[in-house]
């Protein structure tokens, strides 16, 4: 006879998992033995389930297969949360296992009972309790193609007494769903997009990563139109190596240069992109959206002409209709201005910047005790890393950086909390993408605060012979609300972190570590990051003043800074 439990572990080890991430506990007690008797499947035990679901989350993302974790019952499955919801917001699907207590207990309050359906309802687009065999393989099967037809997450309530069940004889094994085939939009909405773009009209390129899958139909249709190609975080993996038409990011991460692109345009086409902060689309624009959700067309900028579809399919419909522009001033102002910003932070980047006049005084002001400036940091990173690396990146400071300054050439991948923005990402979704290869390069660009919030699964690295390659920018701050703070004229104000020597536990944790604080020795250091076998941390101590300048900074922004730098000053003399 075959239980509950195992028929679901031999499910999915026939759908193709691989691995399974959480702690163990009683609830679960059915589950984990099966996956210990199921050769195709790993376990992956983590310090803490937040960890399991990031992990999980990103391999999701990087695989587009199913995620697997599993929580135990009421606190244990709590913990999953904060990572599903980043795997809900970036479209992951994920297949949450979580325990319950004993079935006959179920709403009696129960010792830790909690209720899962209710408890997970707004993060899933399925979550149900498994209370009989008879349900399998039927709920099962919802689970996982909802988890794949709908991109997010199913939680999956499983009874630790039902989980040892025998499932009746004769029960058919799990059957899941194909999945669907993109489909363009409509041709009357092709032809419409045709005739706009069709015109003599300067028109600029917003794109998400819906349109990764659609990198030559994209690369022609920018060609085509002559339009300069603004690139969303999550469209950097992808679109911008080789790409001649490519501008940078937008927002508070992004450049001058895009921030004109989009503002010395007519027409605004944005493909495969949610990006959600209003303040940087610009005005008294004709805008066009391709997307294949409908409910993204125009809740973030008003749309004149909505195509809805897969953004590959729809582009080879759409490109034909087109004719290629000559004019291409639009094009070269853009393309122009990004690479004499790239020029101007190339600058800064050489070591010997702040050994210059300008650099004196520049450092005089933001840097004072010639800590490494974490630009520096990346742009080693980016030399050194190989160009099959996976990169990971906290929320914050750490991402700007990762931004700014890492190209993603190669077959580089990127993956980060970028939707949810969540801390403490960056090193859990490190070790879900190395768990999916050992071979390959994997790297996160992990914050002090961000690192310190899940500092315990640094020794799943070692646990698991994960090669990750952790890089903390170590400012002793959380440097990102400090910008805020300041930017809106606040003093800085609880931001200030107390770290230990971030190496010195790495090392007693069984990691390979370094900490660097000398400017001259950050080379050395990355390049001996990336030649150790095994799990490493760098620990880099970097200028807690440096300033990300916005692409567009605003007088009330540099007034901000300004009160707030002057009732720091203030407030440290008395």
């Amino acid at each position: 006879m075959t239980t509950v439990a195992e028929h679901v572990v031999r499910a999915l080890a026939d759908a193709g998992v691989r691995q399974v991430w959480g702690v163990v506990g009683d609830a679960l007690n059915p589950l984990t033995d099966a996956i210990r008797t199921e050769e195709r499947v790993e376990w992956v035990g983590v310090r803490h389930e937040e960890v399991a679901a990031f992990a999980v989350s990103a391999q999701a993302q990087l695989t587009g297969t199913i995620g697997v974790c599993m929580g135990t019952v009421g606190p244990g499955s709590i913990h999953l949360l904060n990572g599903l919801y980043d795997a809900k917001k970036s479209h992951a699907p994920v297949l949450a296992v979580c325990g319950q207590v004993p079935s006959e207990e179920i709403g009696s309050d129960f010792f830790q009972e909690v209720d899962n359906d209710a408890l997970f309802a707004d993060v899933s687009v399925w979550a149900h309790t498994l209370t009989s065999p008879s349900q399998l393989p039927h709920l099962l099967e919802q689970a996982v193609n909802a988890a794949y037809a709908h991109r997010g997450v199913a939680v999956l309530t499983l009874p630790g007494d039902v989980g040892g069940l025998d499932v009746p004889k004769g029960a058919a094994p799990a059957s899941f769903a194909p999945a669907a085939v993109p489909a363009p939009a409509p041709e009357d909405q092709v032809r419409a997009a045709a005739e706009v773009l069709g015109g003599d009209v300067a028109v600029t390129l917003l794109v998400g990563c819906g349109a990764r899958e659609a990198r030559a139909e994209v690369l022609e249709l920018a060609d085509t139109l002559a339009a300069p190609m603004v690139l969303t975080l999550k469209a950097k993996e992808g679109l911008e190596r080789d790409n001649p038409f490519e501008v940078g990011q937008s927002g508070l991460i992004g450049n001058p240069a895009a921030a004109k692109a989009m503002d010395a345009c007519d027409v605004l086409l944005l493909v495969g992109t949610d990006f959600p902060y209003r303040d940087w689309y610009p005005t008294g624009k004709t805008v066009l959206q391709l997307d294949a959700r409908g409910e993204h067309i125009g809740r973030r900028t008003s749309v004149d002409h909505a195509l809805v579809g897969d953004a590959r399919s729809t582009l080879r419909a759409l490109l034909p209709l087109l004719t290629r522009r000559e004019d291409r001033r639009h094009l070269e102002a853009a393309t122009d201005a990004y690479r004499a910003w790239h020029d101007r932070q190339a600058a800064l980047l050489d070591p010997d910047h702040d050994e210059s006049l300008l650099g004196r005084a520049r450092a005089l002001l933001d840097n004072p005790d010639e800590r490494i400036r974490p630009e520096a940091v990346a742009a080693a990173v980016d030399r050194h890393a190989p160009d099959t690396t996976v990169f990971t990146s906290d929320t914050g400071m750490s991402t700007a950086w990762l931004a700014r300054h890492v190209r993603m050439g190669g077959t580089r991948r990127l993956v980060g909390s970028y939707n949810l923005g969540s801390m403490a990402n960056a090193m859990p979704m490190a070790l879900g993408a190395q768990a999916l290869d050992r071979s390959r390069p994997v790297c996160a660009f992990a914050g002090d605060g961000g690192l310190m919030m899940l500092l315990g699964d640094l020794r799943t690295a070692v646990t698991y012979r994960l090669p990750v390659r952790v890089v903390v920018f170590d400012n002793g701050r959380l440097g990102m609300v400090k910008l805020e703070q300041e930017q809106g004229g606040l003093p800085e104000f609880g931001t200030q972190l107390d770290n230990p020597d971030l190496a010195a536990v790495a090392s007693a944790m069984g990691l390979a570590a370094r900490r660097v604080t000398d400017p001259a020795e950050l080379d050395d250091a990355v390049r001996w990051a990336f030649g150790v076998d095994g799990p490493v941390l760098l620990d880099v101590v970097t200028n807690p003043d440096e300033v990300a300048v916005p692409p567009k900074p605003t007088l009330a922004q540099g007034w901000g800074f300004a009160i707030a730098k002057s009732k720091e000053v203030l407030e440290s003399r008395r």
